[in-house]
């Protein structure tokens, strides 16, 4: 039933990420978590190796069925002898010919343990090939949600520089009325600079992270290519490019009031929101339901529990060498000589044990008996390993998932509170430290956001790995 639920896996894997299988990134390519999933398992050496080990011992598993099989032998030869007997020399002449076929009719069990043990080996091999891909999907996802996180906050940054453009060219349009003073002004050109700087570090993290994706995929100098939302990462991303060679240009109106060229409205920093069209669904298993499905899951518990089960067909191969072989032969003869000539046909059955040593075997069950127990340890260590990783996972995975609309209250109400002072310092009753401090609130909600989210996702496939899902 277990090799069933194997084979199963294994072709519903296939089926997700083969189906529609991408060979190669294409230029200007727009790629989806599945896509790089599919790269990566594609590419990655660790699992091309694990793929050999199961065709090795798929190897094993038919060497040890070829007992069951007959064994053929021939043999051709020709003596000469010469014998001088006093006076006397003979001389003589032999040929000889023999054709046998040997076939194993029973033996007791051990040759049934020894394929029980080789496929048990096989499934286990199996079932690592899974973990190499489980740990290949875990890199690829969280290099994928940095990418996604570090976009996300590229595009704040973009939002800022364009705020504080609008701001340096109001802030000076006022300066040059005589409404502020120079150290606004000033302070204002800290402020874009800032921004600015703040831009640059946050397209460097984005690249970055783009060369952490391409290194989780196996892709060596890969083109451009952007990569999709996914359902609990879906930011708004159409964000206004931003032109760093026109950010202080005024016109001059009729009425001779001095205004921004392109300058972004205040009601324009709403529609920068990166809340807009967010969906966020609550993880829906309890600890225990997550700690069950890891247990049914875990391809390196599973692998475990194969290893413990070929251990013990091993413990029953070694008890079984008490018992004989019964083994049949047919063959036939044929001998020609100086003196006479003879051919015939032979049948035989034969009970035989081979080199048996009692001691030597009464050894080799005690120390199969400790590796018996080893693997249950084994088996036992790591169930609870996997419950206290489960545990940890979903407990942080929690916790992020609680602060998620928290952070979300925070960042609209410190976006209307930064429309308010913006308003309020339009019209002069504001100032403009309360305008920065705003703004800078603003601003950092939603990195803050951006990073929860981010490390949300990541905790989120952390604890489906230590799940055994994908």
């Amino acid at each position: 039933m277990r090799k069933i639920l194997l084979i199963t896996c294994i072709l519903l894997l296939s089926t997700q990420y083969r189906a529609e299988a991408i060979e190669e990134i294409t230029k200007g390519a727009t790629l989806s978590v599945n896509d790089c999933i599919e790269l990566a398992i594609k590419n990655s050496p660790q699992i091309k190796i694990y793929e050999q080990y199961v065709t090795m011992q798929d190897s094993k598993v038919g060497q040890s069925k070829a007992s069951y099989f007959p064994t053929i032998g021939a043999s051709l030869g020709q003596d000469y002898g010469n014998t001088d007997v006093g006076y006397r020399s003979t001389q003589s002449r032999n040929s000889s010919a023999r054709v046998s076929l040997n076939q194993l009719i029973y033996s007791f069990g051990k040759v049934f343990s020894q394929v029980k043990m080789q496929k048990f080996y096989k499934i286990a091999a199996e079932y690592d090939l899974q973990n190499a891909i489980l740990d290949t999907t875990n890199n690829v996802k969280s290099a994928y949600y940095a990418v996604l996180g570090a976009k996300a906050n590229l595009d704040i940054q973009k939002a800022n520089v364009l705020v504080n453009e609008r701001q340096y060219n109001r802030t000076k349009a006022f300066f040059d009325e005589g409404l502020v003073s120079k150290i606004d002004l000033v302070n204002q050109e800290v402020y874009l600079s800032d921004s600015k700087i703040g831009l640059i570090n946050a397209e460097n993290l984005y690249q970055n992270s783009i060369v952490k994706l391409n290194n989780a995929m196996y892709i060596t100098n890969a083109p451009e290519y952007s990569i999709e939302n996914t359902e609990t990462f879906n930011f708004k991303d159409n964000y206004a490019e931003v032109n760093l060679l026109n950010i202080a240009n005024t016109t001059t109106k009729d009425d001779g009031k001095i205004e921004p060229q392109n300058a972004v409205l205040t009601m324009q920093v709403e529609k920068a929101n990166i809340l807009e069209n967010y969906k966020f669904t609550k993880y829906p298993y309890t600890l225990e339901e997550s700690v069950e499905r890891a247990y049914k899951n875990r391809p390196d518990l599973l692998s475990m529990q194969a290893t413990r089960d070929a251990v013990n067909e091993a413990l029953k191969y070694t008890k079984k060498s008490y018992l004989p072989n019964l083994t049949g032969s047919v063959g036939y003869n044929w001998n020609n000589n100086t003196d006479y000539s003879s051919n015939g046909l032979t049948l035989g059955a034969y009970l035989s044990m081979s080199n048996l040593n009692i001691m030597d075997t009464n050894l080799k069950i005690k120390e199969s008996k400790a590796q018996l127990e080893v693997a249950e340890q084994n088996v036992s260590l790591v169930k609870q390993n996997i419950f206290f990783e489960v545990q940890n996972k979903y407990i942080n995975m929690i916790q992020l998932e609680k602060n998620i609309p928290l952070l979300q209250t925070k960042v609209r109400q410190t976006l209307e509170n930064y429309e308010l002072a913006d308003a309020r310092y339009e019209v002069g009753l504001g100032n403009f430290i309360e305008l920065q401090d705003a703004k800078e609130n603003y601003n950092n909600a939603q990195r803050d956001y951006v990073q929860t989210i981010y490390d949300y996702n990541v905790a989120l496939t952390d604890l489906q790995t230590a799940m055994g899902e994908k």
